[in-house]
């Protein structure tokens, strides 16, 4: 089974080349930018069901097993001139990039090509909106004040009591 890497024609992202990945050459290794990283450098390593991220922070050398089932979907990101084709994850920092292009047409196609390879979603985060702040619900606002708790609550009725007759042993 061949591998792709960084010498071989793939460019590693964040050169002057744009990064662009075959996805049906899988498994796909190379290299990405990352801000945290040692030498801003990371290595991704792309299979098919999952992802393995390699990089070095303040010395220490780690490797991040993520399956692709966690990631959220593939999404399009950038402006006008660059895009980039993104396997986003819930941690920004695990998120991958998948294709850097300018053209529209190319970034369609493999936008859907990534998508029903992963069986990931496509996102579309130019159009998310941050989520409006959440408000308390009635069940908070609906319950005694504290100060009131204290009180003790009339009864409106009167609870029955359970009476037994009592049993005397005689001698």
């Amino acid at each position: 089974m061949g591998r792709q890497t960084a010498t071989s024609g793939i460019a590693p992202a964040g050169s002057g080349r744009n990064l662009r990945l075959d996805p049906l050459s899988l498994p796909v290794r190379f290299d990405a930018h990352d801000p945290r990283a040692d030498g801003y450098v990371r290595q991704i390593e792309l299979h098919r069901e999952r992802v393995v991220l390699r990089r070095a922070v303040r010395g220490m050398r780690m490797a991040i097993n993520v399956r692709v089932s966690d990631f959220t979907g593939v999404a399009l990101r950038g402006n006008d001139e660059a895009q980039t084709l993104v396997l986003v994850h819930r941690d920004p920092s695990l998120s991958v990039p998948l294709l850097v292009s300018a053209d529209g047409d190319e970034l369609a196609e493999a936008w859907a090509v990534w998508s029903e390879l992963f069986a990931l979603p496509q996102l579309d985060e130019g159009a998310r909106k941050p989520a409006a702040r959440r408000r308390r619900c009635n069940a908070i606002r609906a319950r005694r004040p504290k100060f009131l708790m204290r009180r003790r609550v009339a009864m409106a009725r009167e609870l029955a009591v359970h009476r037994e007759r009592e049993i005397i042993a005689r001698n």
